[in-house]
């Protein structure tokens, strides 16, 4: 990522959600290969919500950066 002139207006709340962005990419990954390992309908529903629930906050978490930088 580039060097920005100016800092965030919120430097701590920018740490967290990066974060944020990193551990959710890294839990839908898991999540996606548990999904290829079960054949169980209800386990693999339970998984995808949990995977688009988290795709969610991957999103918000992308919109409050925009705000901030």
């Amino acid at each position: 990522m580039p060097e920005r002139l100016l800092p965030s207006d919120d430097p701590v709340a920018e740490e967290v959600l990066e974060w944020t962005i990193k551990r959710d990419s890294q839990d839908i990954s898991q999540l996606m290969e548990w999904l290829g390992e079960t054949s169980v309908r209800k386990d693999r529903e339970i998984l995808i919500d949990r995977a688009m629930d988290l795709m969610e906050e991957i999103r918000h978490a992308m919109r409050r950066l925009d705000e901030l930088r």
